[in-house]
């Protein structure tokens, strides 16, 4: 066997903006995704998959404020719960099937997972992380004038931001790692997973989505992974981002990722947390992360394409 690689989908994988929001879109979308996949089970690398959630669980949201009055309402914890079991299903079923045509077997789980974060995160004072879809000027003053914080996208529109924590612990990081060193393929830390925090080794739910990315260096450090992969809608990581002098970056060292995130080149809502993840997992364990689209995985695996990141 390979070892252990993460792949991180991004949520526009699985969902991209000029979509359709529904389920059908996303099993399209999963099952081309899974295909791109295939070749890494074929390799011999044990899998771990994690996914983002922030279309699905904003939609879950507008659903429950829909039914407020004929429906229990839900607390955020619950809806990012709830977006692991509905995208978890979607991959997993995608997967299964995408499998069976070339002839393998392979077991799939999908597992709730609870991530722990601090009670005290500044980012519970300062909500960033947008959820949901883009929204025009007239819905997004509606939910500032009910409290609900919105932020602009130049070129997309508005969207809803919830608190992001940052992840410090996979509370089933173990179960993980166990079940994929027994050639199980497991979905995990989905959207970032279910934050929670801990007092008195009690566990409890708090409203906030973490960031994917985050949670997912996270989760590859905890099982002993060797790859990092984090696949996204654009092939590479870049500076001046979609500006006249943007700058496409083939490769990066750990240490150049920091500098640039300290510069402020990566946006703290899209590539950013990409790259943070990403040089925090190579500087921890010595592997090695690859930034890219699922067309380009192929490709970026022998090093031609894709954003490399590594020690040195």
């Amino acid at each position: 066997m390979s070892g252990i690689v993460l792949v991180a989908l991004g949520g526009h994988v699985l969902l991209p903006k000029d979509a359709e929001p529904d389920i059908g879109s996303q099993f399209r979308h999963a099952r081309d995704a899974m295909r791109r996949v295939l070749g890494l089970v074929r390799q011999g690398w044990e899998m771990v998959i994690t996914h983002g959630n922030g279309p699905q669980v904003g939609h879950i949201l507008i659903r429950t404020e829909a039914a407020a009055g004929q429906a229990y309402a839900i607390p955020l914890s619950v809806a990012v719960a709830e977006s692991e079991g509905e995208i978890g299903y979607v991959i997993q079923q995608s997967l299964y099937n995408e499998l069976a045509a070339v002839g393998i077997s392979r077991p799939i789980v999908t597992i709730l997972t609870q991530v722990l974060v601090d009670a005290q995160d500044p980012a519970f004072g300062n909500p960033t992380k947008p959820v949901g879809p883009y929204l025009q000027e007239e819905p997004a003053q509606r939910l500032r004038d009910s409290g609900v914080p919105v932020a602009h996208y130049p070129g997309y529109g508005w969207r809803r931001v919830v608190a992001s924590p940052i992840p410090l612990r996979i509370i089933e990081g173990e179960t993980v790692r166990r079940l994929a060193e027994q050639e199980v393929i497991v979905i995990a830390a989905g959207g970032g997973g279910i934050p929670v925090v801990e007092s008195q080794g009690r566990l409890t739910g708090v409203d906030a989505v973490i960031d994917k990315d985050l949670a997912s260096s996270v989760l590859a450090q905890s099982i002993g992974a060797e790859l990092l992969l984090l696949l996204t809608d654009v092939p590479r990581a870049a500076l001046n981002f979609q500006q006249p002098n943007q700058v496409d970056l083939d490769s990066l060292t750990v240490r150049q990722a920091e500098e640039y995130l300290a510069e402020g080149h990566f946006p703290p809502g899209s590539m950013g947390p990409k790259v943070a993840g990403a040089a925090a997992f190579v500087r921890a364990t010595g592997g090695r992360a690859i930034i890219t689209t699922p067309e380009h995985l192929d490709a970026a695996l022998r090093g031609e394409q894709g954003t490399q990141i590594t020690l040195e």
